[in-house]
């Protein structure tokens, strides 16, 4: 009798998971990455030993008449992270309906310009950073940890024909309004205050011609939730060769953001951020022909104004090694500070 009950088990929870269709997918990565001046420990080590473990927790369902319904989790652990460091963190879901091309997703929503084709396209090394070829203006995007406010609300929705995809996404950081409603007032001085809880509204494409050329564009108004914070860029990337790229990127920064580099460590050095100005940035890769290994750089020109600021040039090159399934990644860059940043590492998807 108990072998028999649990042969019944054993095909009832194997009937379960074929129906309900779940998978798990991510990545690993570990190495060491080098920051000048004690950056990344806040004026302590130059270098420490970094390491991420992900996973994607997705399920989907199909109904009789092709509608694809479906969620997904993550769990994902930082080493030194403040909030994913000493324990992997699950973070805010979301749900999906997938019809004829047209995605609707509600919760924790792969927002527009994050998900743009080009917008990261300067990050290098095994950890795929970039310190001064990324966007410097905040926006929304999809959250690795819990949210802070439990009351966001996300909705997005992508659609593919062809070569082009659209994307289209609003994040309401507070849709009780229970937080819009001590807007402007610190609760604890009484003193005025200017709250980050805007309904953010973002727009993006991506268009591929014949494998050669990549077209970029999103933009975020009332980004991050701050009131006429606005962030727009426009990337295109063309193969001049089977193995060789390149491309060109322009970002409008807004007006709220963050500097990569910046010293957090010394009162002397508090930094002030009058322009995050605009950046243009010319990228490229090149595939030496064992077709193994693959060497990208990147120099960005950003005309902002910051009292840390020492140029306007920041730049990079790395290399990757794929090992098959694997690879070895790594990269040597300098900020808009002139302080040097290196890496070397290897990552793993499954």
């Amino acid at each position: 009798m108990k072998k028999a009950l649990l042969a019944t088990t054993a095909v009832m929870l194997s009937a379960g998971v074929a129906a309900a269709d779940v998978t798990i997918s991510g990545y690993g990565r570990t190495g060491v990455i080098y920051y000048e001046d004690g950056i990344q420990t806040v004026g302590n080590n130059d270098s420490q030993v970094i390491s991420r473990l992900r996973m994607n927790l997705d399920a989907t369902t199909e109904t009789d008449g092709g509608l694809e319904f479906g969620g997904r989790l993550r769990l994902q652990w930082d080493q030194g992270n403040a909030t994913r460091g000493e324990n992997a963190s699950t973070n805010a879901g979301k749900l999906w309906i997938t019809t004829q091309g047209l995605t609707v997703e509600i919760g924790n929503v792969d927002t527009a310009m994050d998900t743009v084709g080009l917008v990261y396209a300067t990050e290098l090394g095994y950890t795929d950073r970039s310190v001064g070829g990324n966007p410097l203006g905040a926006f929304f995007a999809y959250e690795s940890s819990p949210y802070a406010d439990d009351d966001r609300l996300g909705i997005g929705l992508r659609y593919s024909f062809d070569a082009l995809t659209v994307r289209a996404s609003y994040v309401d950081p507070s849709q009780s309004g229970a937080a819009e409603a001590t807007d402007g007032i610190d609760p604890d001085t009484g003193l005025p205050i200017e709250l980050n809880q805007k309904e953010e509204l973002s727009i993006g494409a991506d268009y591929k011609w014949n494998d050669r050329l990549e077209l970029s564009a999103a933009a975020s108004m009332n980004a991050a939730g701050w009131d006429d914070h606005d962030v727009f860029f426009v990337g295109a990337r063309y193969a001049v060769m089977e193995n060789a790229r390149i491309g060109l990127n322009f970002y409008d920064n807004g007006d709220v953001g963050g500097i990569v580099g910046t010293d957090t460590s010394n009162a002397d050095f508090v930094n002030v951020i009058d322009d995050l100005g605009n950046t243009v940035t010319l990228y490229g890769d090149y595939t030496l022909a064992d077709g193994l290994t693959n060497i990208e750089a990147y120099v960005a020109n950003n005309d902002g104004d910051w009292s840390q600021k020492e140029t306007d040039i920041a730049l990079g090159i790395g290399v990757n090694y794929d090992l098959g399934g694997a690879r070895l990644g790594a990269s040597l860059q300098r900020d808009y500070q002139e302080r040097v940043s290196a890496d070397m590492g290897v990552r793993f998807n499954f």
